[in-house]
């Protein structure tokens, strides 16, 4: 339902970037704004659809969905949705479905317009390189299916038959032709296809004979699209539809069809793809292959304008996927494990965080009957097999030696709890960086029981223990946003990286930091830096204003970050961490600013609540 409540745009001008417009360009808008609520399970708008206008989301939650019925991203307060598709021909690039009570602002179509048109600082504002846009490779092309037409892609001579043909007489139209897929044409239009797919499971499933005409199993009016059309574009029409073939029909005309192994080809790197070749590898040296694809697949997601945590977590779960297959490889080598074991991930792939730049960090905790003059031999060479496997895919060895194949990093369930407890009740400096990595591990591989209600009984003795608490906000307070006295940027001075700044240690930590300590203070068992903000919101450690300033800020900090990488990666470098500002616009530098300032304020805010902690 919608409504035009008078509060709409005093609530619209606390967003970004509407709080640029000028007071002339706020004249009448509050006419055309609309409130919109919306419940769980309604879909604001599905891909292909005509868009009613921009949407702002107010307060909620939805999902935006794209190929394989994969979550894209996450849109919540203060999100906009829909300018891609305004900005191109009118239509949704993707679907949005509700998953909490949402409102939503509403700007028609019509008003979206006119301020790009009227108002500089609005139009760069959507029209940057950056999340929801199509950002430009060297020499300004985009790359990928971003940059492929479907009339580069297509096959350009469809095979057709008429209505009146059996079912055998297609399957033998098929196997002579070695294709996959038939359109049934009538009067120069298509009536309808059909495919591999149909014979197997409408033919043969179902016990039909082959005389039947194939009209009685064809698809009737398939779905088509144009062969202007991006290949990205027909990517997620074949995966929103569960389809594999889209003939191509230009005015009326067909042209070609396009099917999902054209843009496989073109397009391998998929995460759900990758994942799938991991499993059947057996070597490293044959997962190292599919990690060579990660990164396109990092390049593909931010030029689609996936959501950073959308990025991080498929990279992450790749990584997972190696894990698994490397410890089930080590096992069919060295034999079944004398006792339980689980293997689990810290630092950035315990928080699923993972970019294009990462190494490993990991550990073993065993079953309380182990012997280690009995087992530590077998789970050293398990750890060693598979930390050298993890180095053979691009994970290089810790610098820190936080790995499996230290023997510290390598004990009994007993054990790990004797650490974390000596952790807290003697918070020195090592300590609180073991209690910080160890923070955020998450299980992989293995005895699941074995972390049962572990991490939750160290959040309950480190919340109960103020002194520890304190340490670890002074910890936290370690990295600081790269801000100078004057609100300008504090560049690295000097060295290989002068005139930088570190997005990572100096920008992406520093929340990193506020996450962890917030998930302390409330007892939050998540590991993901984004969710333990979205849970501190939640239970009230921050304020609301607060969480969502900060959220906003950490997102375009990684969101950066992730687009740094890709572009180094389009240019043939390796992706690192560091960015020097004079690459970004005056606009994107200002929001930078502002996302810094966010950090330091909130972490500002937490040294000043330490004292009552201690």
């Amino acid at each position: 339902m919608t409504d035009g409540q008078p509060d709409c745009l005093s609530s619209l001008l606390q967003f970004a970037p509407f709080d640029l417009l000028p007071d002339a360009a706020r004249a009448g808008l509050q006419d055309d704004l609309q409130r919109v609520t919306a419940t769980p399970g309604d879909v604001l708008f599905r891909e292909g659809a005509p868009l009613k206008g921009l949407y702002i989301v107010e307060a909620g939650e939805l999902d935006i969905m794209s190929s394989d019925s994969d979550l894209v991203s996450r849109r919540g307060p203060g999100d906009v949705m829909g300018e891609r598709g305004l900005l191109r021909d009118g239509q949704a690039m993707l679907t949005a479905r509700v998953t909490e009570p949402a409102t939503l602002l509403l700007m028609p179509a019509a008003r979206f317009h006119a301020l790009i048109d009227t108002v500089p600082s609005f139009a760069e504002w959507f029209r940057r390189a950056g999340p929801g846009t199509t950002p430009a490779a060297p020499g300004g092309a985009p790359t990928g299916l971003t940059a492929l037409k479907v009339a580069d892609l297509m096959a350009r001579d469809p095979v057709t038959c008429g209505p009146d043909l059996s079912v055998t007489e297609v399957a033998q139209l098929m196997r002579d032709r070695v294709i996959s897929s038939v359109l049934i044409c009538q009067d120069d239009t298509i009536a309808g296809i059909v495919t591999v797919h149909d014979m197997t499971n409408k033919v043969l499933a179902e016990g039909l004979g082959g005389d039947i005409p194939v009209t009685q199993v064809m698809t009737p009016e398939p779905l088509t699209i144009r062969s202007d059309a991006l290949g990205l574009d027909a990517l997620v029409k074949l995966a929103e539809r569960r389809i594999n073939h889209l003939p191509v029909v230009d005015d009326g005309r067909l042209v070609g069809i396009i099917a999902r192994t054209d843009l496989i080809r073109q397009q391998a790197a998929t995460a759900s793809r990758m994942v799938s070749d991991i499993v059947q590898a057996d070597s490293a040296e044959e997962m190292a292959k599919v990690m060579a694809r990660v990164p396109a697949l990092l390049t593909h997601l931010v030029s689609a304008g996936t959501r950073h945590s959308a990025i991080t977590r498929r990279i992450t779960d790749i990584t997972d996927a190696i894990t698994r297959r490397l410890l089930a490889l080590g096992e069919a080598r060295l034999g079944p494990p004398p006792v339980p074991y689980l293997w689990l991930a810290c630092g950035s792939q315990g928080r699923q965080e993972q970019t294009g730049v990462s190494d490993q960090d990991n550990c073993l905790i065993l079953d309380d009957a182990f012997d280690p003059a009995t087992h530590d031999a077998y789970f050293a060479a398990l750890a060693q097999f598979v930390s050298d496997g993890l180095n053979t895919c691009g994970f290089v060895y810790c610098p820190g030696d936080m790995m499996a194949t230290n023997p510290r990093w390598r004990q009994p369930r007993r054990v790990w709890q004797g650490y974390f407890a000596k952790w807290i009740d003697q918070p020195d400096n090592e300590a609180q960086m073991l209690a910080s990595v160890m923070f955020d591990l998450r299980p992989i591989a293995g005895d699941m029981a074995l972390a049962d209600d572990l991490r939750r009984q160290v959040l309950s003795m480190a919340r109960a223990n103020s002194i520890f608490v304190a340490h670890m906000i002074s910890n936290s307070l370690k990295h600081t946003p790269p801000l100078s006295l004057l609100r300008g940027f504090s560049l690295i001075r000097s060295g290989e990286h002068k005139n930088m700044v570190d997005l990572k240690h100096s920008g992406v930590v520093p929340v990193v930091d506020l996450g962890r300590v917030y998930a302390l203070q409330g007892a939050i068992e998540a590991a993901n830096t984004r969710d333990r903000l979205e849970a501190a919101r939640a239970a009230g450690l921050i304020s609301e204003s607060g969480a969502r300033d900060l959220v906003d800020a950490y997102d375009l900090i990684a969101e950066l970050r992730l687009r740094h990488q890709a572009d180094q990666i389009r240019k043939g470098d390796e992706p690192d961490n560091f960015l020097a500002p004079g690459q970004l616009s005056e606009l994107e530098r200002n929001h930078l600013r502002d996302a810094f300032m966010i950090v330091k304020t909130l972490q500002s805010a937490l040294g000043r609540g330490q004292s009552h902690l201690g």
